[in-house]
């Protein structure tokens, strides 16, 4: 059986660290008998520069037509003008909305290899292992009005935070199912002493909750939880939040595990009864990093762990997912590092050296 992929590798050091990915991707293919086709297409400033717009209708269409997509970063200083019309990260957005991706989930594992890498003491750090899940369709990054203006007084400007009571069930019942599989807690993120869309939400999560008794529930406000995940991060099994508070806390999740290019991400959409499998868009959560792009610094982990969720959540490959994870964690262990994860004067891997170093251990491994 062949398998369609969408490829974007997009900006700054996203090409580098997809291309690692793709690497990795063929050689489980190969090991395990998968045909994989990956075709590549534009989105972000790469776009922008060649087509005038963050997501080409092309683009749009071969990831319709393909199972899975896998995309690198978009965004950078060229695209940053504010008076713009046309952003990289209108792309990104575009793709979710256009293939229905509501729900994103961020797993946070620290690898007891990394533990005394980061600034947090590793004795906070022993047992996370987290899931994060932000809705991705609703919110502020959506809503409107959504506009700039000019009034008597001077200039102005309008986001709306704005969510139906169906879009905070569906993600809600999303949580739920994954705390079914992990710990059997979901902790809501919310300001429900301030905000109405955070009183609608709180609502609703107590609601879906009687129909999971066995899953514990706990209401906590954002700025507490954004505290408790650096005082006390194993608390959280399932976190689930909104748009926005969901981008800015899982980039400080990303300090747990000593670095943002460590971690992958998954962006799904709704099971259909007509496909055989879940679509879903995959991506490092570290962004385009454009002051090291092109100088082959980059860690490609985060990518080539974005791999393994794609395997195992669209294609239902366990196994696979499992030897690519396997592979991380023993050249981890191994002390092999990049850049990233690194003191200062220390000795690190480039991007492509890293990315050699795992495909060796799944070339290695006995597992077929």
């Amino acid at each position: 059986m062949e398998y369609s992929i969408a490829m974007l590798p997009g900006d700054g050091i996203g090409p580098e660290v997809l291309f690692e990915g793709e690497k990795i991707l063929n050689l489980v293919g190969m090991k395990f008998g998968h045909a994989f086709r990956c075709r590549q297409g534009l989105i972000g400033g790469a776009a922008i520069d060649h087509e005038g717009t963050a997501l080409p209708k092309s683009t749009i269409n071969l990831c319709k037509n393909s199972d899975a997509v896998l995309l690198g970063a978009v965004g950078g200083p060229k695209w940053d003008d504010p008076n713009s019309l046309v952003r990289p990260e209108q792309g990104l957005l575009g793709i979710r909305k256009e293939l229905k991706l509501f729900a994103n989930l961020r797993p946070v594992k620290v690898y007891k290899s990394l533990a005394d890498s980061g600034p947090i003491k590793p004795h906070v750090l022993d047992g996370v292992d987290m899931l994060v899940v932000r809705e991705l369709t609703g919110g502020l990054y959506f809503a409107k009005p959504k506009r700039r203006y000019v009034t008597s007084v001077g200039r102005s400007a309008v986001d709306t935070l704005r969510y139906h009571d169906s879009e905070v069930r569906r993600i809600l019942y999303f949580a739920f199912e994954l705390a079914k599989g992990r710990r059997c807690k979901v902790t809501s993120v919310d300001k429900a002493n301030v905000l109405e869309s955070s009183r609608l939400w709180r609502e609703v999560a107590d609601e879906v909750s009687l129909e999971y008794p066995d899953i514990e529930l706990e209401h906590v406000l954002v700025d507490t939880a954004a505290m408790q995940l650096i005082q006390n991060p194993t608390s959280f099994d399932v976190l689930v939040t909104e748009n926005t508070f969901g981008d800015i806390l899982t980039d400080e999740a990303s300090v747990l595990s000593g670095s943002m290019g460590l971690l992958p991400s998954a962006s799904l959409s709704t099971v259909s009864d007509s496909r055989r499998h879940r679509m879903g868009l995959y991506e490092p959560i570290h962004g385009s990093a454009p002051d090291i792009a092109g100088l082959g610094i980059a860690n490609p982990i985060a990518a080539v762990l974005s791999v393994a969720m794609l395997l195992r959540i669209s294609f239902d490959m366990e196994s696979e997912a499992r030897l690519i994870e396997a592979a991380v964690e023993d050249v981890l262990d191994r002390g092999f590092r990049t850049k990233d994860l690194v003191a200062s004067e220390g000795k690190y891997l480039s991007t492509t050296r890293m990315g050699e170093e795992i495909g060796k251990r799944i070339c290695e491994s006995g597992i077929r």
